[in-house]
């Protein structure tokens, strides 16, 4: 087995809450049964110490867990792949993913996924934290979605950036093509979010998810069959877009998991999920400045986009 390290910064002001539940608040990715057993083999500690689940956190200090993942058949090594680079010092490095390429490997991912390509770039130039397999992953993109994601290159700029993620102290704006043309030009949905009941595999509004916050505004329509939009979200759910426009019955074009069905653009060629990190706000972690990156939309956004502005008119 190999090892991920999940950290979270519990910041002041918090209300005393058991560690599970802040763990299970923070990582929508994290089984509860998996945080059992980091518990009970004593991997989970909050400011150094070893804790149990039913511990009580009601102050500000660092929780941390050592979480046992399946072994890959080998560590990930550097392999040279097409990477581009938006910015890069020696704290961070902000890259426009590809689409189709995965964040980090995982079971049967191969090996040419953005850690490789980073590996490659950086060297040893990357943080540990969620070494081997996430080294300096502090966020991530679905393997279709494409745009901007910020990399750690050390350990002390991956606990900053981890922490600004969760207290939500970034700003996050996707571009996202959509089947259906919204009434209003803008709208906000706030739907808690989690695994769906039946499909464990997929995200779902559901009443006992986690807290999810989307707001949206129309960039272009295209006849009455598909809508350009700006999303930007306040949390950091899994798959929050793609959820959030299926429940107002807009699904993302291509997103055949949560409600996009092809028959309906049959005229269009629809590559991906047609969802794309446009922008990326945050606070660099050791200068303390505010930066932001942008990144244009890629060639088969371009592409889609002409389609569906050629049949509208």
């Amino acid at each position: 087995m190999t090892e991920r390290i999940i950290e979270y910064a519990v910041p002041a002001g918090t209300k005393t809450v058991r560690a599970d539940k802040i763990f299970a608040a923070q990582f929508d990715d994290i089984s509860r049964a998996r945080l059992q057993r980091a518990f009970e083999a004593g991997q989970v500690s909050f400011g150094g110490m070893t804790i149990d689940k039913r511990f009580k956190v009601n102050q500000p200090g660092l929780l941390r867990a050592v979480l046992e993942e399946p072994s890959f058949d080998a560590a990930p090594t550097a392999v040279d792949l097409p990477l581009e680079v938006i910015y890069e010092d020696e704290s961070i490095i902000v890259v426009n993913k590809a689409a189709g390429m995965i964040t980090h490997p995982g079971n049967g991912t191969g090996d040419n996924t953005l850690v490789h390509a980073l590996l490659y770039h950086c060297g040893e130039n990357l943080s540990s934290v969620g070494a081997p397999d996430r080294p300096g992953i502090v966020h991530r993109l679905d393997k279709d979605t494409s745009g901007l994601i910020v990399v750690a290159k050390n350990d002390a700029a991956h606990h900053k950036l981890a922490e600004a993620f969760s207290e939500r102290k970034t700003f996050k704006r996707y571009t996202a093509l959509v089947f259906g043309i919204p009434k209003t030009s803008r709208g906000t949905i706030k739907e808690p979010i989690g695994r769906h009941p039946v499909m464990r595999t997929r995200m779902a509004v559901v009443h006992s998810g986690k807290p999810a916050h989307t707001d949206w505004h129309v960039e272009a329509r295209y006849g009455q069959r598909a809508t350009r939009m700006s999303c930007v979200i306040h949390s950091g759910r899994t798959h929050q877009i793609r959820v959030h426009m299926s429940e107002l019955r807009f699904p993302l074009l291509g997103d055949t998991t949560y409600g996009f069905k092809p028959g309906r653009l049959k005229d269009i060629e629809i590559p991906r999920v047609m969802l794309h990190s446009t922008e990326l706000r945050i606070q660099h972690p050791e200068r303390d400045e505010w930066m932001t990156f942008e990144a244009p939309l890629p060639a088969d956004f371009e592409a889609v986009m002409a389609q569906l502005a050629q049949l509208a008119t």
